[in-house]
């Protein structure tokens, strides 16, 4: 169900997104916070927002794409670095990949004895989300789990589209490397090409990742080591993608839906 222009007035439309959208809201907002209270007060601010703002949707974008808008600003608003929360994120270097790496081990789907490493890697990539800046995290969930454009991405966080690619760059460079320390290897051949020339093919894999596009060379165009850090970052994608999807609990629907009948 989707709403492109406020047809309707509050009291109609906002428990009929909260029904299309609150599943997919409270995920997003899981993995804004990293903890469930406070994304459910994100969660609840958004949707009370929403309905106090309703008269100002011009529907010129998706109504999900609104509420995901107004929880991410709420979310800046509200945030505060929590314990262990870096200011930054490492230097660029410190996140490429190093010539002694060895090559990953991605888990098939298909392969139940794989179950454990699935789990593994799925926890790593919640470690990475929990471990970044906010201000890393906020392109990498938008884009990766709410499916958000380069351009919305800065729309919403008003900072300059460049920005928004150096910033998720870094940020799907963290997942991966929490997923080379989580993930079993074996060993990595001899590069048989320079390393600017790999550090050029993951810029230009990244681009692809920010528009949605097939990278343009195949991979026995590649080298053994290219090769394994391009599935590393399609599967690290993969699997924030997995975590986009949820279940609100009964609780917190039941008081966003009273705290609308009330307002």
């Amino acid at each position: 169900m989707e709403y492109t222009a406020p047809t309707t007035d509050a009291d109609r439309a906002i428990p009929a997104l909260l029904a299309a959208h609150g599943d997919n809201l409270y995920a997003l907002a899981l993995r804004l916070c990293g903890e469930e209270e406070a994304a459910k007060d994100l969660v609840q601010e958004t949707f009370m927002r929403a309905f106090r703002g309703w008269d100002g949707f011009q529907g010129r974008s998706k109504a999900s794409t609104w509420l995901y808008t107004i929880a991410v600003r709420s979310c800046q608003r509200m945030h505060r670095r929590r314990a262990g929360e870096p200011a930054r994120l490492e230097p660029l270097d410190r996140l490429l990949p190093s010539g002694d790496e060895g090559i990953l081990q991605i888990p098939s789907d298909d392969d139940p004895a794989a179950d454990a490493e699935r789990h593994e890697a799925s926890e790593a990539v919640l470690g990475a989300l929990r471990a970044l800046p906010l201000e890393f995290r906020l392109p990498l969930v938008l884009k990766e789990m709410a499916d958000f454009s380069i351009a919305e991405i800065a729309e919403t966080l008003d900072v300059k589209a460049p920005t928004v690619k150096t910033r998720l760059h870094r940020a799907r460079l963290r997942v991966r490397q929490e997923l080379a320390n989580a993930l079993p290897t074996r060993p990595a051949p001899p590069p048989d090409h320079a390393r600017e020339e790999c550090l050029a093919l993951i810029r230009a894999k990244q681009e692809s990742l920010d528009h949605d596009t097939e990278f343009p060379l195949s991979n026995d165009l590649l080298c053994d080591r290219c090769s394994a850090v391009f599935l590393t970052l399609d599967y690290g994608r993969a699997v924030c993608r997995a975590l986009s999807s949820g279940r609100m609990p009964q609780d917190l629907r039941r008081s966003i839906g009273q705290a609308l009948s009330q307002d």
